[in-house]
């Protein structure tokens, strides 16, 4: 049975349209970069010595910056470290067959997911006082963050879960695993495989929200270019506000791409590991089978 197909491979005609629509799409792409840059370097912001702010030390602006992406990357670190694991706990609760486990486990995914991370981070930093409670601005936007990816991150965890043949599941009963013994090492292993690609998306895009303690007064990446930009206006003006801002959406773009640069190295590991993994456990059921035939 031949397997079914989205879409009619493409025949000369509708690759020649292809081809040409490429080609068109990439003229428009070019035209928009090089209007873009006319009109940077008609403003003289395409102007080395603005660039230079960025590297010069006595400028202060390295420091400052360097100091913000150790800041940024402290709360998604965190965030990253105990979403992942209250993700996994509320994904195996709603995966429970007890009800009073699952249905409460399911109200606390639905709520934090429905509501928006701003609202989350607002009510932490400005709600809970009134009640008693104050957080400092990092521990409002890592609160923030956790309780709301620990919601994607368990409905993540969950459909990878699911998405595990369900004879795997069977056969490790029959074998008289209990259910944690199924879970750890028999679905969990096969289930990371399969949904880490959007697991690193996810964590991107926690790294990536990060930047909403700016609004907190959180002093992250986009936070302390405001900051560099406010101490510079009354001295140069607007001379360096563009580079600033510009210099902290790059340090967000190269930390972002080296996350998915390991994400790629963790997926070709496991999936090595996935192909030699069968030969590497042939040996001891042969051993096994020798020692049951000996006398």
């Amino acid at each position: 049975m031949s397997a079914p197909v989205l879409f009619d491979v493409p025949g000369p005609k509708a690759r020649a349209r292809i081809r040409i629509g490429t080609a068109i799409g990439a003229l428009v792409v070019l035209a928009i970069v090089a209007f873009v840059l006319v009109r940077l370097a008609g403003n003289d912001q395409l102007d080395p010595q603005r660039w230079a702010v960025l590297f010069d030390p006595g400028s202060g602006v390295p420091q400052a910056l360097g100091e913000a992406l150790v800041r940024t990357l402290q709360v998604a670190l965190v965030g990253m470290v105990f979403a992942t694991i209250l993700g996994l706990l509320l994904a195996a609760g709603r995966l429970s067959d007890h009800r009073w486990i699952r249905i409460p486990v399911t109200t606390v995914i639905e709520f934090f997911r429905a509501i928006p991370l701003l609202v989350v981070i607002f009510a932490l930093f400005f709600i809970l006082p009134s009640f008693g409670v104050r957080l400092s601005a990092y521990a409002a936007l890592t609160g923030g963050l956790v309780l709301y990816n620990m919601a994607v991150l368990a409905e993540i965890f969950r459909a990878g879960i699911l998405s595990v043949d369900k004879g795997q599941r069977e056969a490790a009963f029959g074998l008289g695993l209990r259910k944690t013994q199924v879970m750890t090492l028999v679905l969990l292993p096969q289930a990371i495989r399969r949904m880490l690609p959007v697991l690193i998306a996810q964590l991107v895009v926690l790294l990536k929200d990060s930047s909403l303690g700016f609004i907190i007064g959180y002093f992250e990446l986009l936070r302390q270019a405001r900051s560099l930009v406010e101490f510079f206006i009354p001295q140069f003006g607007n001379q360096y506000t563009f580079q600033l801002y510009v210099g902290a959406g790059l340090i967000y773009i190269v930390v972002n791409v080296l996350l998915s640069q390991l994400a790629k190295v963790v997926e070709r590991r496991t999936n090595r590991s996935k192909v030699s993994g069968p030969a590497i456990k042939a040996e001891p059921a042969d051993q096994m089978g020798a020692g049951a035939g000996a006398p």
